[in-house]
């Protein structure tokens, strides 16, 4: 462990990676949605085993889309896709067993910072009660918008 007691944080963040995704990688991403958000759907009475899989592969476009590699093996996804007047945070999910390391922060902070530079507003939608929200509030995301289901989120850029 380095002095400052981050050593192991550090070390584990510098094995990550994004990729561009490539469509062959719709799968890999629908399988792992079904797994991060079954608690939470189920939690809302949500959770359809076809369904949740359905929905990513009809969303998924992998030219707004990048994967997460830990020490070069798939871990996760995350979608950066331009609208009108913002970009949409998307698809953004961690393999369960890499929660807590500080991983889905260092891809946020990486994202944010880009949107930082293009001046954008960056949106989102998080499911009422996931603990993903603490993660997006660090970062500056504030609620716009909620309903029985999901929580609609926005942050200006930093500058």
């Amino acid at each position: 462990m380095a002095p400052d007691g981050r050593g192991d944080i550090i070390a584990i963040m510098a094995d990550w990676e994004l990729r561009p995704a490539l469509a062959s990688d719709v799968e890999a991403v629908a399988e792992l949605r079904a797994v991060v958000m079954r608690p939470d759907l189920e939690r809302l009475g949500r959770y359809d085993e076809h369904r949740v899989r359905q929905r990513l592969r009809d969303a998924f476009e992998p030219e707004h889309t990048s994967m997460i590699e830990v020490d070069g093996a798939f871990a996760g996804c995350v979608a950066l896709r331009p609208a009108e007047d913002a970009y949409w945070l998307e698809h953004f999910y961690l393999d369960p067993e890499l929660h807590g390391r500080g991983i889905g922060s260092a891809v946020m902070s990486r994202l944010l910072e880009w949107c930082d530079r293009e001046n954008a507003v960056v949106r989102l939608n998080v499911l009422q009660g996931s603990p993903a929200r603490r993660l997006y509030e660090r970062h500056g995301f504030a609620v716009e918008a909620e309903d029985p289901v999901d929580v609609f989120m926005v942050r200006g850029p930093a500058n």
